[in-house]
C-alpha cells in the first residue's frame, strides 16, 4: 500500500529519517516495521511562527517495497538530415528550445555569440582581477546565458506558459540534483549548473545537432518578405526558421532590429542596486532567533515589495549565502548581479533592491542629451540603463570598482565613511547614491528601505551594503509576436523568444518559452 500525507515538523526531525518514520508510523497509525520506506515528495519552510518547522508532503510505502523512479527520462531521437532551424543564442531559452525541437524532429543550429561555459570562467575571473571585460564572454554572454553564473534559482511564478515540472526534470536528467523536484524554491548553484549545461550541449550534439560558439549574428535574411536564417559576423549564411533567444543584454540586437524597422515595443523595467547583508543577521531576522539558523536550517532568503510614490519597490533574485558579482557587457559600464553556489555557504546574502519604471517615466530621468535615445523612443529605457551603468562606472573610478554605501547612510542622506566587508571582489569605494542616482529612483528606494526596516526588525543597518547599479532585470523592449503562431507580430520566420524578447522572467520561465517556440516553428516546419 502507498499513501502521501502532510506534515509539519520541525528542522531537526526531518533532517532525521528514523525520526521522520517514527512520526509518520504515529500519523498513520501504521507500525514502523511495516514501514518499508519513506519519500518527500515535497519540502518547504514554514517561519511565519516563533518555531520554524518544515511542511512536508511524504509518500509513504507500507508492506511493499519502494519505487525510485523520481521521473522518467527523455528519449531525444537523432535528427540528422531533418528540416533544421536556427536557434540564436545559447542561453535557457535556446538550450530548451534546441532540445524540444529534437524531440519534434528538427535538427537545431544554436549559435552563441560567446564562449563555452568552462571557457566563459576564464574571462570572468579577469573581470575581477583585471577589469577586463570581454565584450562578448562575460557574466551575461556566453554558454548557458546570463542564467549560467547568476545563480542557478529555478523558483517561477509563471504556470500559463508550460510545464515547470518538466523543466526540472530535463535538468536532473542532464545532470541536476533531484532535490530540485522536492523543494519550494528549488536551487542549482552556479557551481552546479555549468555542467549541466555542458550535458545538454553534448546531448544536442549527440542527436545531430550543432552547438557552434564564438557565432555572433549580425543581421537576418529574407526571401520574399519572411525570415529565411541568419548572416553571421564572420560572413557565413545559415537558414532555417530563427528562434531569437538572445537574452536582456543583446543591445545589438535591439539596434539592429530598431533600425531595420523590425517592431518592437517599449516595456517596463526595474533598477536599482543590489544590497548585502551579513546572512547571520538575515538568519536571526528570518528565524526569530538571536543564534541564528542553527545546524538543521538553510541560509535564510527573504522577499520584500511596497509601493511608493505610485511605483513598486521591490527585492529581486534573493541569494542567500552568495556573492555579489560584476556583470558589465562592455567598455564604460558598471553592472552589479547576484549569485549563490549549491551550499549557499558565503558569508553574505544579497539581494537586487529595485524600483518599477514605466515607459512614460523615462522622460523624468533622462535629458536629450544623456542618451543617443530620445526618451520617448522604444529605445528610451535602454538608454536609460547605459545612462546609469555609465555613471555607476565614472563614480567606481572608471574600473570595475562599484560605487556603494551603508544602507541606513543612504536613507539618512549621510556619506559613509567607511564601508564594511563585501563579496564584490573587484571592490567597492564610498559614494553618495543620493548624489547621482535619479531621485526618482532614490527617493523610492528611501521610502521602500524605512517600510522594510518596520516590517523586519533589523534589516535596515549600516551593516548593511548598497552595491550600485543594478539595471539589468528585465529587458527593455518586447519584441511582439503573434499568440498563437509565435511568429513576430508583422515577420514571417522570425520567432521571438524569452527573456530578450520580453516573454520571461528566469531561467525556467525562459526555458519554458523556448519549449514553445521550437513547438510552433514544428507546427509550421513538419505541417
Amino acid at each position: 500500500m502507498i499513501k502521501e500525507i502532510q506534515l509539519r515538523v520541525m528542522p531537526f526531525e526531518a533532517a532525521n529519517e528514523q525520526k521522520l518514520r517514527r512520526i509518520v508510523s504515529r500519523e498513520t497509525s501504521v507500525g514502523e516495521e511495516r514501514i518499508s520506506a519513506v519519500r518527500i515528495l515535497r519540502r518547504s519552510i514554514d517561519a511565519r511562527r516563533r518555531a520554524v518547522a518544515f511542511n512536508l508532503r511524504l509518500r509513504v510505502f507500507i508492506d511493499e517495497e519502494p519505487t525510485d523512479e523520481l521521473f522518467e527520462p527523455i528519449t531525444y531521437p537523432d535528427v540528422s538530415g531533418r528540416p533544421q532551424a536556427v536557434v540564436v543564442g545559447a542561453g535557457p531559452a535556446g538550450l530548451f528550445a534546441a532540445l524540444r525541437l529534437i524531440e519534434l524532429g528538427i535538427r537545431p543550429i544554436v549559435l552563441e555569440r560567446g564562449k563555452n561555459v568552462h571557457d566563459r570562467k576564464r574571462d570572468i575571473a579577469l573581470i575581477s582581477r583585471e577589469h577586463h571585460v570581454d565584450a562578448e564572454s562575460n557574466y551575461c554572454f556566453g554558454e548557458g546565458g546570463a542564467g549560467a553564473f547568476s545563480d542557478g534559482k529555478l523558483f517561477t511564478r509563471s504556470k500559463k506558459r508550460g510545464s515547470v515540472d518538466k523543466i526540472l526534470r530535463v535538468l536532473c536528467q542532464h545532470g541536476a540534483s533531484t532535490s530540485i523536484l522536492i523543494d519550494a524554491h528549488p536551487h542549482i548553484g552556479t557551481d552546479k549548473l555549468p555542467r549541466v549545461i555542458e550535458h545538454i550541449r553534448g546531448q544536442i550534439i549527440a542527436s545531430g545537432g550543432e552547438v557552434r560558439f564564438g557565432t555572433r549574428v549580425d543581421r537576418l535574411l529574407f526571401r520574399e518578405g519572411k525570415v529565411c536564417g541568419v548572416a553571421t559576423a564572420g560572413g557565413d549564411e545559415v537558414l532555417g526558421p530563427v528562434i531569437l533567444a538572445t537574452g536582456h543584454s543583446a543591445r545589438d540586437v535591439y539596434r539592429y532590429l530598431f533600425e531595420n524597422n523590425v517592431v518592437l515595443e517599449p516595456k517596463g523595467i526595474a533598477m536599482g542596486v543590489r544590497l548585502e547583508h551579513p546572512q547571520q543577521l538575515i538568519d536571526q531576522i528570518q528565524y526569530h532567533n538571536p543564534a541564528g539558523r542553527g545546524k538543521y536550517l538553510p541560509a535564510a532568503e527573504y522577499s520584500f515589495v511596497t509601493q511608493a510614490e505610485g511605483r513598486g519597490v521591490y527585492s529581486f533574485c534573493m541569494c542567500p549565502g552568495g556573492f555579489v558579482v560584476p556583470s558589465a557587457s562592455g567598455a564604460e559600464q558598471v553592472v552589479v548581479n547576484g549569485m549563490s553556489p549549491s551550499t549557499r555557504g558565503s558569508r553574505w546574502a544579497n539581494s537586487a533592491m529595485v524600483v518599477e519604471i514605466r515607459p512614460e517615466d523615462c522622460g523624468l530621468m533622462l535629458k536629450e542629451n544623456e542618451s543617443p535615445y530620445a526618451p520617448s523612443s522604444v529605445l528610451g529605457l535602454m538608454g536609460l540603463q547605459e545612462h546609469l551603468e555609465r555613471l555607476a562606472w565614472r563614480h567606481g573610478g572608471q574600473t570595475q570598482v562599484a560605487p556603494a554605501q551603508r544602507m541606513e547612510d543612504f536613507v539618512q542622506g549621510s556619506i559613509s565613511k567607511s564601508l564594511p566587508e563585501t563579496s564584490y571582489t573587484p571592490g567597492v569605494v564610498s559614494s553618495d547614491l543620493n548624489d547621482w542616482l535619479p531621485e526618482f529612483i532614490a527617493s523610492r528606494l528611501r521610502q521602500g528601505f524605512q517600510t522594510f526596516g518596520k516590517q523586519a526588525r533589523g534589516f535596515l543597518t549600516n551593516e548593511a551594503l548598497m552595491i550600485a547599479v543594478e539595471t539589468r532585470t528585465s529587458s527593455p523592449v518586447r519584441i511582439p509576436r503573434d499568440p498563437l503562431s509565435l511568429h513576430h507580430l508583422e515577420v514571417e520566420g522570425l520567432y521571438p523568444c524569452g527573456e530578450g524578447a520580453g516573454y520571461a522572467g528566469g531561467i525556467v520561465s525562459a526555458a519554458m518559452d523556448g519549449e514553445r517556440c521550437a513547438e510552433a516553428v514544428a507546427n509550421k516546419v513538419l505541417n
